[in-house]
Formats: C-alpha cells, sequence, structure tokens
C-alpha cells in the first residue's frame, strides 16, 4: 500500500513539475515576436550620400551595416565562418542538443555561463531579437526562437542574414562593413587569408583584433584554415601558402569626416520629412550634387588659409582673447543650381552653425553688382557719368534727401544731429578719397561708395529691392540709402543664387543638394530637378558679367587676374569696420561664393578686405576646382549687344587721338553715338589710379 502511494505521489510530482514547466514555457513564448516578424524583420542598415559622381561620401547610421545578398558573399567567407561557428550548419534543425547540454554542465561546474554551444540559427536569434543578458529566460527564447528561424527561413535565407549581421568589432556589423575597416576592401577582393581572419574574430571580437595583438589574431586565424582544411574546403597546399600572410596593424580611414557641414545640412532637410529613425536605419541611398574633388579642394584651400591667417594673428589672439575667425565657402553649378561644394567653418567638431547656409551677415560692396544691374534696367549704360564726390543726407522727418555735396554743409546743422544717426548721415569712400565724375564701369571696377549711393538715390532703394527679390534675396532688406554699400543682413546661399543669374544668362536657379534618394532595394523614393526662372534678359545679364570681369582685370579683384588665368567675373565686398571680407565670383561653369569673419563681429584688420582675404580664397579654389575644365569665355547673346571702342577719358566713342581706348559692351541702341575733341574734354574724367583703393 505504502508502495503504491509512494508511487502516485512521484508520478503527481513529475505531473506538476511538467505542468510548471508547460506554463513557463508558454509564458516565454508568448513574449517572443510573433512568426509574421520574423518573416519581416530587417537589421538596421546604414544610410549611404554619394556624390555626382557616385563616389561614398559618409554613412549615417546607429549601426554601421550594408547588406549583401548570399550570392554576393565569397564562399571563402562563408565556408570560414562555417567551420568555426557551425559546421553542422547544414545538417541540424536549429539546435544541437548534444552541445547545449554540453555547455549547460561547463556552465554548472564553473558556476557561471562560461560555454555558449549555439548554432548560428541560435546566434542569429540573439543578434534580431534578444539582449545580450546571461539567463536561463534568455537561453530559452534563443532555442525556441531559432527553431521558428528554421521553420520559417532556408538555410541559404538564415546564413545570409546571419553574415549580414554578425558583429566583427570597431564598429562593424557584417562582412561588407568587416571587408571596408580591416582592409579597406569590398568583400570579394578579400583573399582567403583574410576570410580566416575575419570569420575568427566573430567569437570575441576585441579579443581577436588584429589592431590589440596581432600574434593572436594569427593564431586564431591559423585554427579557422586548419579546420578549413580538415574539412575539405580547402587544400593542404592553399593552407601552408596562406598562413604566412600579415594581418593589418591599424583600422582602415573611412570617409566620414569629409563635407561634414553638407552631411549636416542634409540632415536637416531630410529628418522632418523621413524621421529618424528612416534616415539611420533603413539603408537609404542619397545621390547628392556634391562634387567630393570640389569638396575635398574647398576644405584644403580654406584650412591652408586659416593656418596662414592665425599664425599672423597669434600675438593679437593672445592680446585680445578674441575667438578664431571663421570662413564659409558655397560653389554651384550656375545651369542647375547643384551645389558642387560647401565649407560651413572650420571645426565642425567645435561648431556646428552652418555659416554657408545659416549666417547672416551683411555683404558690404558686394551687394553692388544688384545695384547697378537695377540701374541698367532703368536706362543706366556702362559709360553713364556718375560723380564720385562727398554727399550728405538729412532726414527731413519722412524720408532722407541729399543736402549738400560737399562736408562744409555739416558746420550749418545743430550740434546734436551731428551725433543722431537718424538725423545725419555722411557715407564715405575708402579712405576718404574721391575722384569727381567716373564711368559707371569705373564706379564697379573700384568699387567707389558714393556712385553706388548717388545710383540708388535716382532709381530708388525700392526700385532695387524689387531687382534684389528677382535675383533670390529672399532676407528683409531695409528700404534705406544704405543698401547700396550692403548694408542689410543677407545669406551667402541669396548672394551666390543672385551672381548665378549673371552667369547663366539671366536664368535664376535654385541651389540644391539632392538629386535623388533611394531605399534599400533600389526603390525612388524621391527626385529632384533644377529650378528654374527667367528674371534678367539674356543681354543686361552678359552687360553686368562684362562690368564684373572688369573688377578681376583691373579693379577690386585684381589677385585674381594674376593667379586664375581664365576668363572670370566677380565682386570683393568689405563692411565698416572690417567686420566681414567677401569674395563672390563666377566662370561660365561654377560660381562661388566666400565670406571671412568672426562670429562676434570682431573687426578683420583694417587691411584684411574682401580683395585681400576673400578673394584669395576663392581664387586658389577656382584654379584648383576647374584645373582639368577648359577656361572658357562667356558667350555673347546672339543678338541685342553692340561693341563699341570708347575714349576712356570721355566715356564717348574713341577718336584717333585717343589716349586710352578700351572695348564697351552696350545694349543695342544704347552705345554713344558722338566723339568729343580734346583738349575741351579732357577733364570730364579723371584719371583714377588703381593703388588708391583698398579692395572693397
Amino acid at each position: 500500500m505504502k508502495h503504491v502511494f509512494f508511487k502516485y505521489r512521484v508520478l503527481l510530482y513529475v505531473f506538476v513539475l511538467v505542468l510548471l514547466c508547460a506554463v513557463y514555457i508558454k509564458k516565454i513564448i508568448n513574449e517572443l515576436p510573433p512568426v509574421e516578424v520574423l518573416r519581416e524583420y530587417r537589421p538596421t542598415l546604414s544610410t549611404k550620400l554619394y556624390d555626382v559622381n557616385g563616389q561614398l561620401i559618409t554613412e549615417l547610421f546607429t549601426e554601421r551595416r550594408t547588406w549583401l545578398p548570399l550570392g554576393e558573399i565569397p564562399v571563402d567567407i562563408q565556408n570560414a565562418v562555417l567551420v568555426i561557428e557551425d559546421h553542422r550548419f547544414f545538417r541540424h534543425w536549429g539546435i544541437v542538443v548534444p552541445r547545449i547540454l554540453k555547455a549547460a554542465i561547463e556552465n554548472i561546474v564553473k558556476r557561471r555561463f562560461a560555454a555558449g554551444g549555439s548554432t548560428i540559427s541560435q546566434q542569429l536569434a540573439k543578434l534580431a531579437f534578444l539582449t545580450q543578458e546571461k539567463t536561463i529566460d534568455r537561453k530559452l527564447k534563443e532555442l525556441i526562437l531559432a527553431l521558428q528561424l528554421e521553420h520559417n527561413f532556408s538555410k541559404q535565407e538564415i546564413l545570409e542574414m546571419y553574415l549580414n549581421q554578425v558583429y566583427f568589432g570597431h564598429g562593424a556589423y557584417g562582412v561588407w562593413q568587416a571587408a571596408r575597416i580591416y582592409f579597406s576592401k569590398t568583400p570579394e577582393e578579400l583573399t582567403l587569408a583574410e576570410s580566416a581572419l575575419l570569420a575568427g574574430m566573430i567569437r570575441y571580437p576585441s579579443y581577436y583584433s588584429p589592431f590589440s595583438n596581432p600574434a593572436r589574431t594569427i593564431r586564431r586565424r591559423s585554427i579557422v584554415l586548419n579546420r578549413m582544411r580538415r574539412l575539405g574546403f580547402i587544400s593542404h597546399n592553399e593552407e601552408l601558402n596562406t598562413v604566412g600572410e600579415p594581418v593589418p596593424f591599424e583600422k582602415a580611414s573611412l570617409p566620414s569626416r569629409v563635407a561634414p557641414y553638407f552631411v549636416e545640412h542634409i540632415r536637416l532637410l531630410l529628418e522632418p520629412e523621413y524621421g529618424a529613425e528612416a534616415l539611420y536605419r533603413s539603408g537609404m541611398n542619397i545621390y547628392t550634387t556634391l562634387d567630393l574633388q570640389m569638396q575635398t579642394t574647398a576644405e584644403m584651400v580654406i584650412n591652408d588659409f586659416l593656418s596662414a591667417f592665425d599664425k599672423k594673428q597669434q600675438a593679437v589672439k593672445k592680446s585680445t582673447g578674441i575667438p578664431p575667425v571663421q570662413v564659409a565657402l558655397l560653389a554651384v553649378e550656375p545651369k542647375t543650381g547643384q551645389i558642387r561644394a560647401m565649407v560651413g567653418g572650420r571645426e565642425f567638431a567645435k561648431s556646428q552653425f552652418n555659416r554657408a547656409v545659416q549666417s547672416h551677415r551683411q555683404p558690404g560692396s558686394s551687394f553692388k553688382p544688384i545695384v547697378y544691374t537695377t540701374a541698367l534696367e532703368k536706362g543706366y549704360t556702362p559709360t553713364t557719368i556718375i560723380e564720385d564726390t562727398q554727399l550728405v543726407y538729412v532726414n527731413d522727418g519722412r524720408d532722407w534727401r541729399l543736402s549738400a555735396k560737399s562736408t562744409d554743409y555739416l558746420m550749418t546743422l545743430p550740434p546734436e544731429w551731428l551725433t543722431d544717426p537718424m538725423k545725419v548721415w555722411v557715407p564715405q569712400n575708402y579712405k576718404k578719397k574721391y575722384h569727381g565724375n567716373v564711368l559707371l564701369r569705373r564706379a564697379m571696377e573700384l568699387s567707389l561708395n558714393m556712385c553706388a549711393v548717388s545710383t540708388i538715390d535716382e532709381i530708388s532703394p525700392a526700385t532695387v529691392i524689387s531687382y534684389a527679390k528677382k535675383l533670390g534675396i529672399e532676407s528683409n532688406l531695409t528700404n534705406t540709402l544704405s543698401l547700396a554699400l550692403g548694408s542689410s543682413d543677407v545669406y551667402l546661399t541669396e548672394m551666390v543664387r543672385a551672381f548665378s543669374v549673371f552667369a547663366n544668362r539671366g536664368i535664376k536657379t535654385k541651389p540644391y543638394p539632392i538629386i535623388k534618394i533611394e531605399n534599400k532595394d533600389g526603390k525612388k523614393l524621391k527626385e529632384f530637378f533644377p529650378v528654374e526662372e527667367d528674371v534678367l534678359s539674356e543681354q543686361t545679364a552678359f552687360i553686368m558679367t562684362y562690368l564684373l570681369k572688369g573688377v578681376i582685370q583691373q579693379g577690386t579683384g585684381m589677385y585674381a587676374k594674376y593667379y586664375l588665368k581664365r576668363p572670370a567675373a566677380g565682386k570683393t565686398g568689405t563692411t565698416n569696420n572690417f567686420s566681414d571680407a567677401w569674395f563672390i565670383g563666377y566662370t561660365p561653369q561654377l560660381v562661388c561664393g566666400v565670406w571671412v569673419g568672426y562670429d562676434d563681429f570682431t573687426t578683420l584688420g583694417e587691411k584684411n578686405s574682401g580683395g585681400a582675404i576673400a578673394c584669395p580664397i576663392w581664387t586658389d579654389f577656382m584654379k584648383r576646382a576647374l584645373k582639368n575644365e577648359e577656361a572658357l569665355d562667356f558667350p555673347v547673346p546672339a543678338t541685342g549687344i553692340n561693341f563699341v571702342e570708347i575714349d576712356a577719358n570721355t566715356g564717348y566713342l574713341a577718336t584717333p587721338s585717343s589716349k586710352k581706348v578700351y572695348l564697351e559692351a552696350f545694349l543695342s541702341g544704347t552705345e554713344p553715338t558722338v566723339h568729343l575733341i580734346e583738349p575741351t574734354t579732357s577733364q570730364i574724367l579723371r584719371e583714377i589710379k588703381e593703388e588708391e583703393e583698398g579692395g572693397f
């Protein structure tokens, strides 16, 4: 009787134990993702940014990955991983019970989770869905998920997912990134020895890293090669010929720090639309307008300038504690608006503020071409005579009016007016030098402030603002005479866009950084095209270009004449107190704007004008960026332009006795038709010496 009772008690205990195990397993299963999730599962993939020529710029990622189909993963890598991680992979059904029991016994004996015993299917389950914690719950989930993986996926699919998921150390997830980081190769370029090395690292990536212990890595690689030979994947000779290959000693350099301001600009544009999750984890391919070679050139040129400028200013910086000078550069193809190069500052790690697109600064005299473009549209010509003289403006309560052409007039004003900038305005030329009557061309070339102010006074600031908007200036511009001197803040992108109109024969294009966006499978998500608008006549655009060529040939931008040695047009810009230095210039192929200044508006120093520091940066960049491009001149419109020989001393048609003659471009019908004979007109225009002007 007692024996029967004991037997029933044992059966009851067994039943309760089985029931508890069933409840426990049911609980574990309920916590697992459903089979549908396993079927739809996709690992996180890095988003790749490519330049206009298809070169990789950088990647955006939380974990750096690139997905490769199994057919594109070399057989040597597949075999090396199988022999060292799971050589029975194609014979088991997800788990190997003897290996699990052996590992469990070892763990119990050592009283810790010391042995793994995991198949590739188990490892994939852990990689895809589980944490790295070592608990019984996690291990049981791993086993169940491995069985589900085997039930729902083929062996080839499991191996493909594993090889694209597994971690190889140093930020490399998957064989594509591992090949890049350790050998600067694609997987198909790897040798047998390199494949074996990568496979040997999977178990303990840090421990077997060639960067920390090459000797240990070589021993581990030899173990992999030996197993490959014993299992028939390679011959004895292949093993012998491979074991002596060297291992890498340092991490391969990846293109992760190229164009950081441009990359951040892309991120800021796309993250609101696609979200951070998609941008960093979905494996998008973003094809940009950037030219990686031009971008590298821009960064080199700016770094060279900063090194020289910092060295020159070192004593000043130590005594005053001023922050480092900043530089921005933006280069755009005028016909399309595609951004080819962008530099937003000197050290992205210290400041992510992108001065190429986010900084609002006064453009100084680089705004004058917009004033004179308006004037050309309102009847001015390149030979219009403008008086370069002292001007005094007084605010009568409603508007500014010209009160005198001499500062002597100031003696008649109440003393308190002289200190009130809202009552009296006395603009000045650089070094307070004035030249009397000058041609519009010469006023542009030498950046004479009084001529620009007189011109805007005659055609009105409101009219100039209207044309500025047409040319692409979207910032709010102040309806005041000082606008002629660039007193309203603008963005570098706006100035480059405006000058692109001149380079593109009167057609405005909007600068843009992205050509197309594809998902990881190559499906096009979005495509971008040039946005064009005809805003200026081709003839007016050409005449402005012809005038701006003069700035380089015989004006404030002459540095470019001597070092660029190709047809180009541009304009210098310098603000009051020398806090901003600009140069916006172009060739038929490329428009580029350069800004130099301090974020806190500290003066650059009296000699550091746009012509002195911004123009050399522009010239150096353009010379290198266009070195393989043909030196094209700007095309003359088929109709509407007449070239006439002009007497530089009169602004009228040249005569045989003219001492200085040049060829000028005019809108048809606006060119001079008469001669003025010396000496009766010899004093109409004064000869201006270039050395009198300072590169404004």
